[in-house]
């Protein structure tokens, strides 16, 4: 199935007032598929219920979240992997480098190849 695109307009970043205002595509999700919906779909391609895939998968999130605060990257086969990030405040010695700097963290997610080999074959189509 194709990517829906809708067209938004922006402005240039950086100018007062927006400056010149250009179209651009943006991706249009159409739903959403929650972690008991992917369950049932797992338990159906499976021998596996979906209530034991469900624990499972509760299971992994509790482990990755574990591992990512434990400084660790969390390598998931051809899912992909995590990894935490953080932005901070400059300082101008490497002494003052500590915790008080950090301003936000967030997880970052590379791709694994056959995720990376769909996102080279996707079609896109405009959305009406």
């Amino acid at each position: 199935m194709p990517i829906k695109l809708n067209a938004i307009e922006m402005g240039q970043p950086g100018i007062a007032g927006g400056g010149d205002k250009k179209y651009y595509a943006r991706a249009n999700t159409d739903g959403e598929v929650t972690l008991e919906g992917l369950s049932k779909t797992i338990a159906r391609m499976s021998t596996v219920s979906g209530t034991d895939v469900l624990a499972v998968l509760h299971a992994l999130v509790e482990v990755m979240t574990d591992g990512l605060a434990d400084s660790k990257n969390m390598r998931l086969g051809d899912l992909g992997s995590l990894r935490v990030s953080i932005s901070s405040e400059p300082r101008d010695n490497k002494e003052d480098i500590n915790g008080s700097v950090v301003r936000g963290s967030r997880v970052i997610f590379t791709p694994g190849k056959k995720i990376r080999n769909m996102l080279k074959t996707l079609e896109f189509v405009k959305n009406n």
